[in-house]
């Protein structure tokens, strides 16, 4: 009778060890997405301070490279060189860091083109998307942040993140008055981008 207790508490030892490793791995992967959660991107500008958070399960690597660059103080210095109200506010291009080379204004990167990641993340008030050229794996560093309700784009633009606090300044960007070709009249800076932990943020 004990010999068979004995090896019927064994056979439930190992019947339940996959479930502990299964639950293990779930840690893991909650805790991992926790940790992304965690951090947020902090756009200081002229015209005050926006903060968004990233959509790292829907576009990872689109967030990685816009991290990598924000950290890099790639953005410091840049401007947001397109404005339509209505529609969305574009910056991320280190040729605006230079006045004297507005005729190019749109067309700078970072020296290399990123992969399109389409989702279901529509584009509204709020939402940052990768700007690109026709071809849809033209993205590098350029993005937009959206300022009306631009459906139109959804399955068209890589979709990375959205505002969480600053919706009153991308609304003073976005109704600020412009020249022909959508530049702001007078210049929108980007003073830089950190990436912080959401918890630092008030």
């Amino acid at each position: 009778m004990k010999q068979m207790l004995l090896c019927c508490v064994l056979g439930l030892a190992f019947v339940a060890a996959p479930v502990r490793s299964e639950d293990k791995k779930e840690e893991k992967k909650d805790t991992a997405a926790m940790s992304e959660q965690k951090e947020v991107a902090v756009i200081k500008t002229s015209e005050g301070e926006m903060v968004a958070e990233f959509w790292s399960d829907v576009a990872p690597k689109t967030v990685a490279n816009f991290k990598k660059l924000a950290k890099s103080g790639f953005y410091d210095g840049t401007a947001f060189h397109r404005v339509i109200k209505g529609f969305m506010i574009q910056g991320g291009d280190p040729l605006t860091k230079d006045e004297s080379k507005q005729s190019r204004w749109g067309t700078g990167d970072p020296g290399y083109k990123i992969d399109a990641e389409f989702s279901k993340k529509s584009h509204t008030k709020g939402v940052l998307s990768m700007a690109r050229s026709q071809d849809p794996n033209s993205a590098g560093s350029q993005f937009f942040i959206c300022h009306g309700n631009p459906t139109f784009l959804d399955g068209q633009y890589t979709a990375f993140g959205k505002l969480i606090k600053g919706e009153d300044v991308l609304e003073k960007i976005a109704t600020t008055k412009t020249l022909p070709g959508d530049r702001p009249e007078k210049r929108v800076n980007v003073e830089s981008i950190k990436i912080v932990p959401a918890d630092s943020v008030k």
